[in-house]
């Protein structure tokens, strides 16, 4: 049966211990890149199945380390980017993955995920980040989805910590913020498997989640750039009412089309009346923020 350690049964997999020790043994864990390996196969498995991987898929992998999600995902034939920013690793995902290099499969970039440009033919991206540049990746994975010169993102499996997940699908009222109502304008996010520390090396000190992303491909009455501003502008002081914070006007109102500080204070000024102004940020369901939108951006345009 297949059940008990699917991942070694690859022809010719070495599998997470052997990936990681052979790591280690070139240089000791950077604790400032947030480095917890996997060492479970059977949940490096389940980050593939999660993420339906075919030899169709162009795959893109962030901080791939020792290489033990890049070796079940290479596995399933599919194409793959993986970027990886610690010189070390880069180093050992040479040696260890040469083959694939040389055949064009695995095409390993050295740098920072959040700096780096992404290939434009991405189909899915599968990966375990380090707890620091979970909400920046976020909004790069948005931004990337919403490029019309790139393929569309078909799905996104990302092992986090649970509290992050937790926020980004909104799973407590106490989790309610800017992160998981911003992420609303353009995915469906659900918490998949929870991932105790002791699957890693080094242990982490809290739980871990795969979580998994689809788009939705819904469209908004109003621009979602405005919805995204208004949100974190609320957020940032969620314990006032609306009518206080949305006095000020978003730092980056001008990159949003049509909009500029008079056009912003219009708006505002149009809903002095509006009982909604009394309403602290999470207060408000999704679709209130999408109506509180429109309704400025009405205003605006009839005064």
């Amino acid at each position: 049966t297949s059940s008990a350690r699917p991942a070694p049964a690859g022809e010719g997999m070495r599998g997470a211990r052997w990936l990681i020790d052979s790591l280690r043994d070139k240089q000791p864990f950077d604790k400032s890149l947030g480095q917890h390996f996997l060492v479970n196969d059977e949940l490096i498995v389940r980050a593939v199945e999660l993420g339906n991987v075919t030899d169709e898929d162009h795959v893109l992998e962030i901080g791939p380390g020792p290489g033990v999600l890049t070796e079940a995902l290479l596995s399933t034939g599919c194409k793959l980017t993986a970027i990886e920013i610690d010189t070390g690793a880069v180093e050992h995902l040479r040696g260890a993955f040469a083959p694939e290099i040389e055949s064009e499969q695995l095409l390993l970039i050295e740098g920072d995920a959040l700096q780096t440009r992404w290939p434009e033919t991405v189909t899915k991206i599968i990966a375990n980040i380090p707890y620091q540049i979970s909400s920046p990746l976020i909004d790069e994975l948005t931004r990337y989805h919403r490029n019309p010169r790139t393929t569309e993102l078909q799905r996104i499996v990302l092992l986090v910590q649970e509290e992050f997940a937790e926020r980004l699908v909104m799973e407590y009222e106490s989790d309610v913020g800017s992160l998981g109502m911003t992420v609303c304008l353009d995915w469906e996010c659900e918490i998949e498997d929870k991932v105790p520390p002791h699957h890693f090396s080094p242990m982490p000190k809290v739980n871990s989640c795969y979580i998994t992303m689809e788009p939705h491909g819904e469209a908004w009455p109003c621009d979602v750039r405005l919805v995204r501003q208004m949100i974190h502008l609320a957020f940032d002081q969620r314990r006032k009412k609306l009518r206080s914070t949305l006095k000020a006007v978003p730092r980056r109102i001008g990159r949003v089309n049509g909009w500029h500080a008079g056009r912003w204070k219009q708006a505002y000024a149009a809903h002095q009346d509006d009982e909604r102004m009394e309403l602290r940020p999470e207060e408000l369901e999704f679709d209130d923020w999408i109506e509180l939108c429109e309704s400025f951006t009405r205003n605006a345009d009839n005064s």
